[in-house]
């Protein structure tokens, strides 16, 4: 077996798509795992010399987990990362002191991101840091939650220093509403089944972080005001203010993608 793929899910994305490569250059083998991009997303991996994989896309989850399953019995680890993240030099070193280490315990890590925006790091106004699965032994990871997946590990996990560079507006604005049109309807049926889930009290004040932000997600669901108690909780209370006219701007735009969530919450209690 190969010790690394890095594992990349694409719908159109040739605007990043071939910087996100280029930084992959220390993997063994890099798959495009593609939804039929219309772009020239195929014709750019291919330069790179990446495997492309094409699966009609249902929801992430699936097509996670797809993927997953067609790369896992040839490789030992498994690299996933989004098209519109990019692995600096020095995270990429400490990927592979991890998985050129035999001892290795640890089944699954998970990393932060800097997003930038406007082209800058807005640290505050995104609530970093947020930790997210991207390395895990082939085997040992499932995946679950059709949108902001969560990731099943079976074995203990570990936590890179270093970070990705996400550039979640590399498309432009237009691109970032559509997109987020389509994410606040499933974000709104997935709150509708978990609002009937009680809330675990001490899970607000776990130690692991990915548990307590979990839970705390589920504790807004019910919080009057919603959407503007989110604006006032990452502009003013984690300090999205310090990160100038980007951080505001940001901060707006997390309003409004949390106000539509509600709105369509409420679209399909009417029409039920």
């Amino acid at each position: 077996m190969k010790k690394i793929v890095a594992l990349i899910l694409t719908y159109n994305e040739e605007n990043i798509i071939g910087e996100c490569l280029t930084a992959l250059d220390f993997v063994d083998e890099i798959v495009v795992f593609d939804s039929f991009s219309t772009d020239k997303t195929e014709s750019i991996a291919l330069a790179h010399s990446a495997k492309v994989v094409k699966r009609e896309f249902d929801n992430y989850a699936n097509q996670r987990n797809e993927a997953i399953k067609y790369v896992s019995e040839k490789f030992d680890w498994i690299l996933m990362i989004d098209a519109d993240e990019i692995v600096p030099l020095a995270l990429a070193n400490e990927i592979k002191n991890i998985y050129n280490n035999s001892g290795t315990k640890e089944t699954m890590f998970r990393v932060r991101r800097k997003d930038m925006f406007q082209n800058k790091w807005i640290k505050q106004s995104s609530g970093y840091p947020t930790w997210f699965p991207r390395l895990f032994k082939s085997g040992n990871v499932t995946v679950s939650r059709a949108i902001n997946e969560e990731y099943n590990s079976l074995g203990p996990e570990g936590f890179l220093q270093e970070k990705l560079i996400h550039y979640p507006f590399n498309k432009g604005l237009t691109w970032w509403f559509e997109k987020h049109n389509r994410y606040s309807l499933m974000e709104a049926q997935i709150m509708l089944r978990e609002k009937k889930i009680p809330i675990v009290i001490k899970n607000l004040f776990s130690k692991n972080q990915v548990i307590r932000r979990k839970e705390q997600k589920r504790l807004s669901y019910i919080i009057p005001f919603r959407p503007i108690f989110i604006f006032i909780s990452f502009y003013i209370l984690k300090g999205g203010f310090m990160n100038g006219r980007a951080g505001y701007r940001f901060c707006k735009l997390r309003l409004i993608y949390e106000t539509m969530i509600d709105y369509k919450v409420n679209e399909i209690k009417d029409r039920n």
